[in-house]
């Protein structure tokens, strides 16, 4: 009787009763410093497009960017370089939270790996933008201001890249969400916050992309908590680290 009562498994456990291992450690400082880079990358990168960039003003738009083509360059250069940093999140976030579900930390990153593909993709319409502004001999066959609107329109396209992009972005980091509420490793409150935050952009991103006067009249502002989330776990990981769980009592 003592032999198969000792061998008997434990009463669902479950995995976040299991002890922290190193690597998740390692793990969890790497992906908050990397949120709190990219962030800073991120807005950077947002305040350059947003001073260069004039809505519904083709001729303004290639002006500006003429004057400061370095700078328009290093915001593009500044997103390749979030794209690389993403990699590395996703691999981490995993490496954290494969623990309490290793199917569904697959499916997050998935999520999050298209959604870096199709930025990826994106990002080469800046620089069709950008050689259409060039002057190159071969351009000049073709009218100032219809290359003008040419480059405006490429540059249209690239922000609704990036909404579609923000798609699977915020199901990706909402699925990593709930993992980190089921985990117990952070605050819940800061769970909740990202799970509400990233499925906010995800929908509002499909919103805008059927009614566009709703992007007219809010802006980006319905990516505050996704921010605020991103920003508060960054800090937390690189601060605090992961804590393990107290077992409950039943």
């Amino acid at each position: 009787m003592s032999t198969i009562v000792m061998n008997r498994p434990l009463d669902n456990p479950g995995p976040t009763h299991l002890p922290i291992e190193p690597v998740q450690r390692t793990a969890a400082k790497t992906v908050g410093f990397l949120y709190l880079f990219a962030m800073a990358i991120s807005i950077f990168g947002e305040s350059v497009r947003g001073r260069l960039i004039l809505p519904h003003d083709a001729v303004h738009t290639a002006s500006s960017i003429a004057a400061s083509e370095a700078l328009f360059r290093l915001s593009i250069v500044g997103d390749l370089i979030i794209y690389v940093c993403d990699i590395v999140l996703f691999w981490g976030l995993y490496v954290i939270l494969k623990h309490v579900s290793k199917d569904v930390a697959l499916l997050a990153v998935f999520f999050r790996l298209v959604e870096t593909a199709i930025l990826g993709v994106t990002t080469l319409t800046a620089f069709i933008a950008l050689r259409f502004l060039s002057g190159a001999d071969y351009l000049k066959v073709v009218d100032t201001a219809q290359l003008q609107a040419l480059a405006r329109g490429f540059l249209s396209v690239y922000g609704i890249g990036l909404s579609v992009g923000f798609v699977f972005l915020g199901l990706g980091s909402a699925v990593f969400s709930y993992l980190w509420l089921k985990s117990r490793y952070i605050p819940r409150g800061l769970a909740w916050l990202g799970i509400f935050g990233s499925l906010l952009m995800a929908t509002m991103s499909l919103v805008t992309m059927v009614f566009p006067v709703v992007w007219d009249r809010v802006g980006m502002a319905y990516m505050i908590p996704m921010g605020l989330y991103e920003i508060g776990l960054g800090f937390w990981l690189l601060i605090k680290g992961i804590k393990a769980p107290t077992p409950q009592r039943a």
